[in-house]
């Protein structure tokens, strides 16, 4: 997952003078990647904001970056992806990193994430896909479906949360479908890159 988040930071390019804004991202994992590649001057000045429905995963984001030394540069915030508290046209920048498939309408946070970028601000979606390789597909649909909760239980103590692990990945959309759903929310030069034969997906949209 490291691999993944980097990619989608390298595609995003975070510059100095940009406005970002990571959604479901409690963790802080993007966020602070956003900081560290446009330099901590530069996030005192713009400082990027993380929105998160659960006030408690806020909390551990927030004692994450006190750890890391990062006491200013970030902005919390609770909020709900299919009805941010921003205005329209705020940030250059939307991420959002295995969040999108828990929510109950991607349409309407799709179109929520239109809203709050400027024009020519850039979406980027890093989720869990569909593998591209039928005989992978296969063997990835068992292990998540049969291991993930037996892994779980053993190491977590916690098989219901990776059965839903499972679940939410079989109904999140395939690549091309949501690309077209980014479409009809208003997107343009919108593309996807598949990773790991398709296990995760980054997709990307500009805000015309």
């Amino acid at each position: 997952h490291r691999l993944w988040k980097r990619a989608m930071i390298e595609r995003l390019y975070p510059r100095a003078g940009e406005d970002f804004l990571d959604v479901a991202g409690g963790t802080g994992d993007i966020a602070f990647r956003i900081v560290e590649a446009v330099g901590l001057e530069a996030a005192q000045a713009r400082p990027v904001t993380v929105c998160d429905i659960n006030h408690a995963m806020l909390s551990v984001g927030r004692n994450r970056a006190v750890d890391r030394g990062l006491l200013r540069g970030l902005t919390w915030s609770t909020g709900d992806a299919e009805a941010l508290p921003f205005p329209d046209r705020s940030f250059d920048g939307y991420t959002i990193a295995f969040g999108l498939r828990n929510v109950t309408d991607i349409d309407k946070a799709l179109r929520e994430a239109c809203r709050v970028l400027k024009p020519g601000g850039r979406f980027y979606c890093l989720e869990f896909s569909k593998v591209t390789t039928a005989p992978v597909a296969r063997a990835y649909d068992a292990y998540s479906e049969r291991a993930l909760p037996w892994l779980g239980r053993v190491i977590a103590r916690d098989a219901e949360s990776y059965r839903y692990l499972h679940e939410s990945i079989r109904r999140f959309p395939p690549q091309r479908e949501l690309a077209q759903r980014m479409v009809a929310a208003g997107f343009g030069n919108v593309a996807w890159r598949n990773m790991t034969m398709g296990v995760v997906a980054l997709h990307s949209g500009w805000r015309l």
